[in-house]
């Protein structure tokens, strides 16, 4: 269908894309991953227009439909579900408008007095009408109608405000529209972001259901695997296929790394020997000749790139703080409410020393007031939340604490704030971490991303001492190697965690715990990710 074949997109100041190879076939899922600012979302907008490639072909087969369901959804919450899901055929509506114009002129119209007038809009109907079958006017409404409950919507829901839904529900009338255009090749940029995990599923299964090819961007790893059987991977500005779904891309990427890292170094001792001959031998009477027969050669060989030089962000580590007391939260006889709507109800939790804690739940059912109520920022209606008694060192995460920081400072000044005794390769490392390389790290924050920001603030609050970590969807705009910095971290941190978090991946490396918010209450598995998965099955097959 599509091809790039070496594409580049040069801006005044930066180079994103040096040599872009790839294509995509009719029907294939395609994933393409790279750290944030490798250009993936560049290359989305060459492929839809919006930027133009300065060198390179992108060449396209016939004249593919392409449809782009972007991160910011565009709906309209004042239309109900059915007049949203229709207002994807533009051309239909406005000769629909046309028609009921014409129809309400002609109910205005007396025949016996003005039948020239009359005639003229009986054919002017005609003609729209005409127009409307031609544009497929009517098998619009079947078409609406049956997608309805393709996209999980009761029947009675058609006729609702599309406001009256949440994000996730918002997200699958968006994806709806753009089905509903049948488009040959679907673009989705994160679209797993603020879903919760029942929506997630559906989103993967309705996904793996269409014969519709897909690029899909996404940092979420459980997703990447279902969904894509080809991987892009973006690295500095160069693109490599792998043929095969995400777990086959890491196995195979550290396959080729190692495979790398032993090629330059045995060319390394082979350079050294030569040198080391070249520079015995230079001045020589009877090798001189030699010597430099060498020295033109080792000018011409093809270096093998140093691994050490391929972008990986470092790691970082939580700094070390006194250990709790065993007993680190008790919750008990807690029922909480939002408006008129219970969100908890008579629910009791123990937390101990040492345990991570992943809360799952969909959208709404009260993962993020939970840890609201335990930083005491919302004072329970009933029941009581009780920290325990020795030594408890809070750290609190929230989604919106971005909007906190500091706009007039740079993110390295506000790291040597937070650490004054830190030095320089220390805050650069620990910013390297949450993907800040090189010169970013004298940004402003007011310069940065929205993603940039997010991680920021999430560095500023992992940097600080604790032993209880609150995190509300720590993972949201990390980057995949970010996220796996973010895990290995939290594997060693010696602390007790509890994490609101969609990213299921994420969960099954750090979680030893899982408790699900489920009709106002909790239940807990004690058991990684991997358990509550095969709980849920066993769950699911007696019903």
């Amino acid at each position: 269908m599509i091809r790039f074949e070496n594409v580049s997109k040069i801006y005044s100041t930066d180079v994103v894309l040096k040599n872009i190879n790839w294509e995509i076939k009719k029907g294939e899922k395609i994933g393409l991953v790279g750290s944030n600012g490798a250009g993936k979302s560049t290359q989305f907008k060459i492929l839809i227009g919006e930027e133009e490639q300065t060198s390179g072909l992108v060449l396209k087969q016939g004249n593919p439909k392409i449809a782009h369901l972007k991160q910011e959804l565009d709906c309209d919450i004042n239309l109900t579900v059915r007049e949203e899901l229709e207002s994807s055929f533009k051309d239909i509506q406005m000769v629909s408008k046309e028609l009921t114009n014409i129809e309400d002129q002609m109910k205005l119209i007396d025949f016996d007095k003005d039948s020239s007038k009359m005639e003229k809009l009986v054919e002017k109907l005609a003609k729209y009408q005409r127009e409307f079958e031609a544009l497929g006017g009517y098998q619009m409404q079947s078409e609406v109608e049956k997608i309805i409950p393709k996209l999980g919507f009761a029947p009675d829901d058609a006729d609702k405000l599309v406001g009256n839904f949440s994000g996730g529900w918002q997200m699958k009338l968006a994806l709806g529209k753009i089905i509903l255009q049948k488009p040959d090749l679907l673009l989705l940029d994160e679209p797993t972001n603020h879903l919760d995990l029942e929506t997630i599923f559906w989103l993967e299964e309705y996904l793996l259901s269409i014969k519709i090819a897909i690029i899909l961007i996404s940092h979420d790893r459980y997703f990447l695997d279902k969904l894509c059987k080809k991987i892009i991977f973006i690295d500095k500005g160069v693109s490599e296929t792998f043929n095969g779904n995400y777990s086959f891309f890491v196995e195979q990427k550290s396959l080729n790394e190692e495979s790398q890292k032993k090629a330059y170094q045995l060319q390394q001792k082979e350079i050294e020997i030569q040198e080391k001959y070249i520079e015995r031998f230079r001045a020589s009477a009877t090798r001189s000749t030699q010597a430099k027969s060498r020295e033109k050669q080792l000018k011409k060989i093809s270096r093998i790139e140093s691994p050490t030089l391929s972008f990986k962000s470092p790691s970082f580590t939580f700094p070390a703080c006194p250990r709790s007391g065993k007993s680190v939260l008790q919750i008990k006889n807690l029922s909480h409410s939002f408006e008129e709507k219970i969100i908890l109800f008579d629910v009791s939790l123990q937390v101990s020393a040492g345990e991570k804690i992943a809360v799952i739940g969909p959208n709404g059912s009260g993962k993020s007031t939970l840890l609201k109520l335990i930083m005491k920022e919302i004072i329970p209606e009933i029941g009581e939340i009780k920290l325990g008694k020795h030594n408890i060192i809070k750290s609190y995460y929230e989604q919106n604490q971005a909007e906190a920081l500091n706009v007039e400072s740079q993110v390295i000044d506000l790291i040597y704030a937070k650490s004054p005794d830190w030095t320089q390769e220390k805050v650069r490392t620990f910013l390297g971490g949450f993907g800040f390389q090189n010169d970013s790290v004298f940004k402003y924050v007011y310069q940065l991303s929205g993603g940039e920001k997010a991680r920021l603030a999430l560095a500023l609050i992992i940097m600080k001492p604790s032993n209880f970590l609150l995190l509300d969807e720590p993972t949201n705009h990390l980057d995949l190697q970010s996220k796996e910095n973010l895990e290995f971290a939290l594997k060693e941190y010696k602390g007790t965690a509890f994490i609101v978090s969609h990213d299921r991946y994420f969960i099954s490396k750090v979680a030893n715990r899982i408790i699900e918010i489920k009709d106002s209450n909790f239940i807990s598995y004690n058991g990684n990710y991997e358990y509550f998965l095969e709980k849920q099955k066993v769950k699911n097959s007696k019903a």
